[in-house]
C-alpha cells in the first residue's frame, strides 16, 4: 500500500462520526452491570442527597461516560426487563404475558433457540460470563429440582460460565448456582425450614452474597486478560433488593440507614468493577453500561422497612417521579443508565433521548458491526441506540416504547407524551384487581404530557382525544404483530 493511501485512510478515519469510529474499531468489551431495584434518584449524579448516601463510582462513570434522563425498562418488575436486555424483545410475547414474575421452581423463559445477546456476542468471538441474578429459570419443567442438572439454562443461551442466584436476594433456594449445578451441592438431601429449601449445599450469607458475587465477577475478568478476544460480562447485583443487608464494611455508614448502606454496597461493587478493568488496561477499549432493572421500592411497609426509614431521613429513592417498583408510574420504568466507552462516549455528558433497555441487543449488535438486524429472527423489539450513545442526535432515535406494570397495565410512551390504558391483566388462577385499593388508580386510562408533567399530575386525556386515540392504536397494534422495530 502506498504511503499516500495510508495518510488517506488516516486522515477519513479521522473524520468519521463518533458512532462510524465506533463501527470501524475492534469490537469493544462490554460490560453490563443491572442493578435489582435501584431507583432512579439513588445515585449522586442523579440528585441523590451526598449527606444520605454517597456513590463515587456510578458519579465517575457519569462524569465519564454519558447519563441518560429518560431510559426505560419495559417493565416493573424484575424478570421482564431481565428478558427483554437478553433477547430484544419484550417480555409479554412469552407465556409470562400479565407482567409478573418467575418463582424460583420456574423453567427456563428464553427459548434455547432464540438469539440473545450471550450468543449474538459469542458469533463475534466473545467470551462472554453471567454473573448475579438470574431470574429467568432452569430446565424444561414444574417445579426445578435443584439436586439434579439445571440444564437448559444461561450456557445453552450463548454464555460460557455462569455464577448465579437463581431467583432473588434471600431467596427460598439459599444456595448459588455454577455452570449447570448448584454451588457445592454435596447430595440430594433435603432439610426444609422456613424460608428455606434445605439443599445440601454451602447456603447464602446475605450480607456476604454481593462481595462473593463481585469476586466472581472480578476473576473472570481477570481471567481474561491477554486471552486476546473481547469479552462480554453480564453482572446482575443483587442490591438493592429485599431482604436489605448491607455488608459488615458499610453497615452504619449512611444516615439514610441499612438501604443507604446496601446502596454503598452496590457502589463498592460498581467500583471493583472499574478497578479491575484499569488494573487489565482494559478501560479504553470497554462499553460499561450501568443501569437497573426497574424502579426503586417506595412502599411504607416491607420486609424489612428500611425503605421508609430512608425516605423519611430525605432520600428521594426515584427522585420527582411518581410510584415505584410494580408501578405504572415512571418511578416503576424510569432508571439510572450510564454508558462509558473511552473516545467514543463523549465525557461528562447527558442525553434527553427516550431509550430502553429493550435496545441493548440492537445498541450491542451495532457496536460489533451488526447495524442491521432481521426482526423475524432477532430482537423484534429492539432499536439501534448507538448513535445516542456517541454523538448526538437531533430527532429521536424511537418513535414510541411499550411499558407493562406488574399488574399488567400497559402504557405507550411516544416522544412527550404517555398513554396508560390501565386495564390489569390477570395471573393465571388468580382474580383481576379490585378498582378499590391503593393501586386502583392505576387501573384506568390516562394520558401524560411528561415534557411539561414529569410527575404526572395532571392526566390531560380529555383535552388531547386524537392522542389517545392514535397512541392506543398504536398500542393495540404492536401488541398483536410480533415486533414493534420499524
Amino acid at each position: 500500500m502506498s504511503q499516500r493511501i495510508v495518510y488517506f485512510l488516516a486522515a477519513l478515519l479521522c473524520a468519521l462520526s463518533p458512532h462510524a469510529r465506533a463501527a470501524a474499531a475492534t469490537h469493544p468489551n462490554i460490560v453490563i452491570i443491572l442493578s435489582d431495584d435501584f431507583g432512579y434518584g439513588s445515585a449522586g449524579c442523579y440528585g441523590a442527597d451526598p449527606r444520605l448516601v454517597r456513590t463515587p463510582n456510578m458519579d465517575r462513570l457519569a462524569r465519564e461516560g454519558r447519563r441518560f434522563t429518560q431510559a426505560y425498562t419495559p417493565g416493573s418488575v424484575c424478570t421482564p426487563t431481565r428478558y427483554a436486555v437478553l433477547t430484544g424483545r419484550y417480555c409479554w410475547r412469552t407465556r409470562l404475558n400479565y407482567g409478573g414474575t418467575l418463582s424460583p421452581f420456574d423453567p427456563l423463559l428464553i427459548e434455547t433457540n432464540r438469539p440473545t445477546l450471550a450468543s449474538l456476542l459469542k458469533r463475534h468471538g466473545y467470551a462472554t460470563a453471567m454473573v448475579g441474578k438470574w431470574h429467568l429459570g432452569y430446565g424444561t419443567v414444574k417445579p426445578v429440582d435443584y439436586t439434579k442438572e439445571l440444564k437448559p439454562g444461561p450456557l445453552e443461551l450463548g454464555f460460557d460460565y455462569q455464577f448465579a442466584v437463581p431467583q432473588n436476594h434471600n431467596d427460598i433456594t439459599r444456595v448459588f448456582v455454577e455452570n449447570h449445578w448448584v454451588y457445592g451441592l454435596r447430595s440430594s438431601k433435603r432439610t426444609p425450614s422456613k424460608g428455606n429449601w434445605g439443599l445440601d449445599a454451602p447456603q447464602r450469607d446475605d450480607p456476604k452474597t454481593m462481595g462473593e458475587l463481585t469476586d466472581r465477577a472480578v476473576a473472570w475478568l481477570e481471567r481474561q486478560r491477554g486471552r486476546n478476544r473481547p469479552f462480554f460480562l453480564y453482572f446482575a447485583p443483587v442490591a438493592v433488593h429485599e431482604l436489605i443487608t448491607p455488608s459488615e464494611q458499610t453497615r452504619g455508614a449512611s444516615k439514610a440507614g441499612p438501604y443507604g448502606d446496601f446502596i454503598h454496597d452496590l457502589d463498592l461493587s460498581v467500583g471493583r468493577i472499574l478497578d479491575t478493568l484499569d488494573k487489565m488496561n482494559a478501560a479504553e477499549n470497554t462499553l460499561v453500561i450501568f443501569t437497573s432493572d426497574n424502579g426503586g421500592v417506595v412502599a411504607r411497609k416491607t420486609k424489612s422497612n428500611t425503605q421508609a426509614r430512608a425516605m423519611d431521613a430525605g432520600l428521594k429513592i426515584n427522585g420527582p417521579l411518581r410510584g415505584g417498583k410494580h408501578d405504572i408510574w415512571e418511578g416503576g420504568f424510569r432508571v439510572p443508565f450510564i454508558a462509558r466507552w473511552p473516545g467514543y462516549v463523549p465525557a461528562g455528558t447527558v442525553s434527553d433521548q427516550v431509550i430502553g433497555l429493550v435496545d441493548l441487543f440492537a445498541t450491542a449488535a451495532a457496536a460489533v458491526g451488526e447495524p442491521r438486524l432481521d426482526r423475524a429472527a432477532a430482537a423484534p423489539d429492539s432499536v439501534n441506540m448507538l448513535p445516542a450513545f456517541t454523538g448526538n442526535p437531533t430527532q429521536p432515535l424511537r418513535r414510541d416504547l411499550l411499558l407493562q406494570s406488574a399488574n399488567g397495565v400497559f402504557a405507550i410512551r411516544s416522544g412527550p407524551w404517555k398513554w396508560i390504558e390501565g386495564a390489569p391483566r390477570a395471573r393465571p388462577g388468580r382474580k383481576l384487581p379490585g378498582k378499590r385499593g391503593p393501586k386502583a388508580d392505576q387501573f384506568r386510562p390516562q394520558l401524560y404530557n411528561l415534557e411539561t408533567d414529569p410527575a404526572e399530575t395532571v392526566d390531560v386525556a380529555a383535552q388531547h382525544p386524537d392522542v389517545v386515540k392514535r397512541l392506543s392504536a398504536v398500542l393495540r397494534r404492536q401488541r398483536e404483530q410480533g415486533f414493534s422495530r420499524p
